[in-house]
C-alpha cells in the first residue's frame, strides 16, 4: 500500500472518530457507509448524552465545606452535578442558591432530581435509573451519612460508591473529643 493511501485511510478514520461518541447505532452505520448524515455533529433529533455526573445527596442543610468539595471534584473530573433530594424544589433551590455563582464559574452543569417515597429505597432506585452517576457525595453529619456510619443502612444497598464529607467543625469536634481529658494541657 502506498504512503498516500495510508495517510488517506488515517484521515478518514479521524474524520469518523466522533461517530462512536455521539451518534446512535443507525447514524453510525449511515456515517460509515457514506450516507448524508454529517459525522461532525449528531442528528438534531438525537439528544447528546450529558456525560458522567457526580451525585450530591441534599438533606436539610448544605455546609460550605461539602459544596466546596463537590465543586472541586466536579471540576477536576469534568463531571456534571446531579443533586438528589427529598426536599421540595423551593427548599432545594434555597440551599443551592449561595453556591450557584461558584458552580457557574467552574462551568459545572447541575441537574436537580426530586425524590419521593421511602428515603433509602427511593434514593437507591433513583441511582439505579441513572447509570451516568459515577458516585454519590453526602454530608457525613446528615441523615444518609449517619445512616451509613451507624449501620442502619447497608453500604452495599447503594449501587454507587459513597463519599462522606465531614465539615471542618465536625473534624475539630472529633479530634478534640478523642483526646483524653487533661492531655491537651499536658501537651501544651
Amino acid at each position: 500500500m502506498k504512503l498516500t493511501q495510508d495517510i488517506q485511510r488515517m484521515l478518514n478514520a479521524l474524520a469518523h472518530a466522533n461517530a462512536g461518541e455521539n451518534l446512535t447505532r443507525q447514524q453510525k452505520d449511515r456515517a460509515l457507509s457514506g450516507s448524508a448524515v454529517p459525522v461532525s455533529q449528531p442528528a438534531p433529533s438525537t439528544p447528546v448524552a450529558a456525560g458522567p455526573q457526580i451525585g450530591l445527596y441534599l438533606g436539610s442543610e448544605l455546609p460550605a465545606d461539602v459544596m466546596q468539595y463537590v465543586i472541586q471534584t466536579c471540576g477536576r473530573l469534568r463531571h456534571g452535578l446531579r443533586v438528589l433530594t427529598f426536599r421540595s424544589a423551593n427548599e432545594a433551590e434555597a440551599l443551592l442558591a449561595p453556591h450557584r455563582e461558584a458552580l457557574a464559574a467552574a462551568g459545572i452543569r447541575m441537574e436537580l432530581s426530586l425524590l419521593a417515597g421511602e428515603p433509602p429505597s427511593a434514593l437507591v432506585h433513583a441511582l439505579r435509573k441513572r447509570p451516568d452517576v459515577a458516585f454519590l457525595i453526602c454530608n457525613e453529619a446528615g441523615y444518609l451519612g449517619r445512616s451509613l456510619l451507624t449501620g442502619s443502612m447497608r453500604r452495599d444497598a447503594i449501587p454507587v460508591p459513597v463519599v462522606l464529607v465531614a465539615t471542618a467543625d465536625a473534624v475539630t469536634r472529633t479530634s478534640t473529643s478523642s483526646v483524653a481529658p487533661g492531655a491537651a494541657s499536658r501537651a501544651a
